[in-house]
């Protein structure tokens, strides 16, 4: 079974050697790792380049997109790429190990019986790194608890979770040109579609540490504009079928 993982990256050239690293030494069949990088002015992606030619041949892969384009869309760009090179799993996570590789074995052994797993914080087990502010934890429990339940109705404890594994049946049946979030809120989006597709959604806990090297992206104004957008995707996906609940499950 092929597993490709897709890590969107601007200026995480210091993460890289290491993320890489964990993720490629898994003792995991077939398992590879795409680098979708939005021209980081710190390099990344000639150090991606680098590590693919010197480290990993033929599984360490880069993407190169001409700038900061979003998320959303290095996602779905990633994504359309491991389909098309027939991965049968793709794992989407962050290149600054609040994502721990640890967890992959685990969402790989699940994947066979769902059709996404997520990473939780939220469900039973799942933890928060210490070192965040009461601010911060408040934001992310009202957008999970509060917000998206409000507004959408979803179900999933973390919506707005960016460590999943897929099933490529999965994204196949979402129809990727249907995602047109740009920003964070495309967790959101897709999380939505999944429940309302009636996806076999399982939720993991995990341990989400604060980013080892680098600043977060995650602004303010980012958070606002995201949560403002929930309004946009209930409306844009409103004809979906079937609208029902989602088949769900805690580990």
């Amino acid at each position: 079974m092929t597993t490709i993982v897709v890590i969107p990256t601007y200026n995480e050239a210091d993460n890289l050697p290491n993320i890489t690293a964990e993720l490629l030494t898994l003792d995991v069949e077939d398992l590879q790792v795409l680098i979708v990088d939005d021209n980081s002015p710190d390099g990344t992606g000639d150090e991606a380049e680098d590590l693919a030619k010197r480290c990993y041949p033929g599984r360490l892969h880069v993407i190169h997109r001409p700038g900061k384009q979003g998320l959303g869309t290095a996602y779905v760009t990633g994504f359309k790429w491991a389909l098309e090179r027939g991965a049968d799993s793709v794992v989407q996570m962050d290149a600054d190990f609040s994502h721990s590789p640890s967890y992959l074995p685990e969402m790989l052994a699940n994947i066979k019986d769902y059709d996404v797993v997520v990473g939780s914080r939220y469900v039973g087990g799942g933890q928060l790194d210490e070192r965040w502010s009461w601010w911060r934890w408040f934001l992310s429990w009202w957008a999970n608890s509060i917000w998206t339940r409000l507004i959408l109705g979803v179900r999933t404890k973390d919506a707005t979770a960016g460590f999943k594994c897929w099933r490529r049946s999965a994204l196949e049946r979402i129809g990727l040109d249907r995602i047109n979030s740009n920003g964070y809120v495309f967790q959101v989006e897709m999380a939505y579609v999944s429940e309302k597709l009636d996806f076999r959604i399982l939720e993991i806990p995990i341990y989400f540490e604060d980013r080892r090297i680098g600043k977060s992206k995650m602004s303010v104004p980012v958070k606002i504009e995201a949560a403002l957008r929930v309004f946009e995707i209930r409306w844009r996906h409103r004809h979906i079928q079937p609208a029902t609940l989602p088949r769900s499950a805690e580990a």
